[in-house]
């Protein structure tokens, strides 16, 4: 018998051996034919942190439910479990209920004091109320840069069978962040668990306490459920093993005895510099996967501030962790489902060398400002690379009647002149400015080149949202006629010249931009080859002569928003336009960060046959209405498939492009629910009547008024690009004319030196 069980004995660990290489090899096999480098093969999971809690309070119903209607069916719902003085589990995301519940307005003199994890806590905790002491106590939104108008609606708190039970769902995450304190107050969450598994479906459990996990292990072997450790910061100490975390990360081996996989902040695996940068990426995935574990990453959130390589696009940073072509965490841990859904539906394994000049044009604004300084070489490097269709230059005119790339005709606004010798050459020009400023025309080109350097654009940094700061002062200045040779042989289909205060240039600088213009492309060959020369502007009397002279691609700038034109301007801009441009309010206006419906100005322009471009589309989710769920990718939808614009002016290009040649682009009706455009104005019908942000006011429509401008001034001279300033001088023979210096002064009487 003995020699029978030893054979036996044997026997067991030569199967378990062979099961056991044999699974290994089952794995790699399907790792090798899908695309996907999970530890399964099979595409990331996605789990939704209190639902969609990047909007709605967190674990609230409508966290929840929203998840559905906006993310990948397969996503996963995630509870962070509390326990209450008569044992049942509530999905709430914080020990302390003050924070994310309005407990303290319901209960004012019930704080309290309790040691959690070592450290002396103050407020509200779960362990003094039975659930129908919390019944009147609803959900709150905890994060402060988030609406809270959402908080009157009273959402209860949700039990976690009712969760488990009521609410549509394809998977559950339970995660026990302090099973030690509730074991303090004689409250058993591992009872609470293995009774909770018997009534309801439970995927995943996860927690940062080794004992607690060990302990369920055995009784949840033969279920369907995944134990998951979850890694803290890693200098904490793991309590039940007095081991940091980082110390017990070097020992995969041991949490693979009670877990199959582990989840881990995702800094563990990009992690950054102190200027927020990446570093590259740390072998954790692979060692996870090496040692049969799956690996998940936390602390994905649309609205967090990214690491500056994202150029503040979040679903950038889903993509580097799932279709690196090295490894792919097996799923993310998010406050915001819908990016990481399109990331996984729509925006793997794309090709991306493909080129598509189809709609929607992509146009740059001020080149890739959103990562470098307005119109520098390196902001048009920047859009070119990341596929722009078009490059834009906003001329200005220099002192020697010199056309560069500037956003400004104030240099305040994009250099350092402030710092330079130049730094008390103020102007007062009501014409250009309310404020005094150093215009373009008060320098000559040279004296720009030399002494200043460029200042990248920094539209929302009273948000404290900053762009690219290792390179705030990088690039260099272009004049319109190095801008034309640097685009001739880029991939583009077109340049796009915006034009400005010709009529002042004009009238009180002598100079005629149009003609300056005009001479500018022809010197450069644009009237020898294929891109298109588009022309923007305001002014539509600068469109009017353009028209007169050229055969360019006319956009007309409508910089007021507005929600209605009447038919009669929308003629008028016809006859000198082939496009309009309009602000994004025009299209969705919103109030306090809610859009209100759709104007129709898209298409009442296109019917009357004139493109519609949308500017300006930011990454910054500052600068999009809640409705867009502050992603990007989302914004673009929405102009795009919803809106119907043609193009879309940006400065961010990459995320526009990445976004035509998305995988789901062409499906139409058929694309899933996280592609299909928002409905605007849909967030004002989920709030109570007294959350309602105020009712915009009435705005006058587009008239002809608006649109028609007298013609422009007639100018003595235009310079072509390149002239020196002593061309600026007539010629023997010539009548008299001013230098442009001394009708600069003429202009500027009241210089300020």
């Amino acid at each position: 018998m003995g020699r029978r069980r030893r054979r036996s004995s044997r026997v067991g660990v030569s199967a378990f051996l062979a099961a056991f290489l044999l699974l290994q090899l089952g794995l790699a096999a399907a790792q090798n034919a899908s695309p996907w480098l999970t530890l399964s093969g099979n595409a990331p999971a996605i789990i939704a942190k209190g639902g969609f809690s990047g909007l709605f309070p967190d674990s609230s119903s409508n966290a929840y439910t929203f998840v559905s209607f906006s993310s990948s069916n397969d996503t996963t719902l995630w509870c962070d479990v509390q326990l209450t003085k008569d044992g049942i589990g509530i999905c709430v995301p914080d020990v302390n209920l003050d924070n994310c519940t309005d407990i303290g307005f319901v209960y004012p003199q019930n704080k309290t004091a309790y040691v959690v994890n070592g450290v002396n806590t103050t407020g509200w905790f779960s362990v003094d109320y039975n659930m129908n002491d919390l019944s009147p106590v609803s959900l709150k939104q905890p994060i402060y840069s988030r609406t809270f108008r959402f908080d009157s609606l009273a959402f209860p708190i949700l039990p976690v069978d009712l969760l488990g039970t009521q609410i549509n769902h394809s998977s559950l995450w339970l995660n026990v962040q302090h099973n030690a304190f509730y074991m303090q107050h004689n409250l058993s969450m591992r009872n609470f668990l293995l009774s909770e598994v018997r009534r309801i479906v439970v995927d995943y459990v996860s927690s940062p306490e080794v004992a607690f996990l060990s302990g369920i292990a055995p009784r949840l072997r033969s279920t369907k459920t995944k134990l998951i450790f979850h890694f803290l910061d890693k200098s904490i100490l793991e309590p039940s093993t007095n081991q940091t975390y980082g110390l017990l990360l070097s020992n995969l081996t041991f949490i693979k005895t009670f877990a199959s996989g582990i989840l881990v902040p995702k800094n563990y695996i990009w992690p950054v510099t102190t200027d927020n940068y990446l570093l590259p990426s740390t072998s954790i995935v692979m060692d996870a996967h090496k040692a049969g574990l799956e690996i998940y990453a936390a602390d994905f959130a649309n609205d967090n501030i990214l690491s500056f390589n994202y150029s503040y696009d979040p679903l950038a940073e889903y993509l580097r962790f799932f279709d690196n072509r090295v490894f792919s965490v097996d799923g993310v841990v998010t406050d915001s489902p819908i990016t990481p859904s399109e990331a996984i539906g729509c925006f793997s394994q794309l090709n991306q060398s493909s080129v598509d000049h189809g709609k929607p044009l992509i146009i740059s604004h001020n080149g890739a400002s959103g990562d470098y300084a307005d119109c520098t070489d390196l902001a048009y490097q920047k859009a070119i690379d990341d596929g722009a269709d078009v490059i834009d230059c906003p001329v200005q005119v220099t002192q020697d009647g010199h056309l560069i790339c500037m956003s400004s005709v104030d240099l305040l606004d994009d250099t350092t002149v402030t710092k330079s010798q130049f730094s008390s050459q103020f102007s007062n020009i009501p014409q250009l400015k309310n404020t005094p400023g150093i215009f373009t025309f008060n320098l000559t080109w040279n004296q720009i080149q030399k002494n200043l350097k460029p200042i990248i654009s920094q539209p929302f940094s009273a948000y404290g949202i900053v762009r690219n700061p290792r390179y705030k002062n990088s690039g260099a200045f272009l004049s319109l006629a190095d801008f034309l040779t640097f685009a001739r042989d880029k991939p583009l289909s077109g340049v796009l010249i915006l034009i400005e205060h010709a009529a002042f240039m004009a009238q009180r600088l002598s100079f005629s931009v149009v003609d300056s213009v005009i001479a500018a492309l022809n010197d450069a060959g644009y009237n020898k080859t294929t891109l298109d020369v588009m022309i923007q502007s305001s002014d539509s009397a600068v469109l009017v002569r353009f028209k007169q002279l050229t055969n360019y691609k006319l956009v007309y700038q409508i910089e007021k928003s507005i929600r209605h034109a009447v038919n009669s301007s929308v003629a008028d801009i016809r006859t000198f336009a082939n496009a309009v441009a309009l602000d994004k309010q025009s299209i969705y206006p919103s109030t306090l960060l809610f859009t209100t419906g759709e104007t129709g100005l898209v298409s009442q322009f296109q019917a009357a046959g004139l493109d519609v471009y949308a500017y300006v589309l930011c990454n910054e989710f500052v600068s999009q209405p809640w409705d867009f769920l502050s992603d990007a990718t989302v914004e673009i939808n929405a102009y795009v498939v919803g809106a119907g614009v043609d193009g879309i002016i940006t400065d961010f290009p990459g995320t526009a492009r990445r976004y035509k040649r998305n995988s789901c682009r062409n499906l139409g009706s058929n694309a899933p629910n996280y592609m299909q455009p928002i409905q605007a104005g849909q967030l004002l019908t989920l709030m109570t009547p007294s959350s309602l942000p105020p009712a915009l006011s009435p705005i006058p429509p587009l008239t002809v008024s608006d649109v028609v401008e007298p013609p422009l001034p007639s100018a003595s001279r235009s310079v072509a690009p390149g002239a020196s300033p002593s061309s600026l001088n007539p010629s023997s023979g010539q009548r008299n004319v001013v230098s442009l210096s001394v009708s600069l002064l003429m202009a500027c009487g009241f210089l300020l030196v």
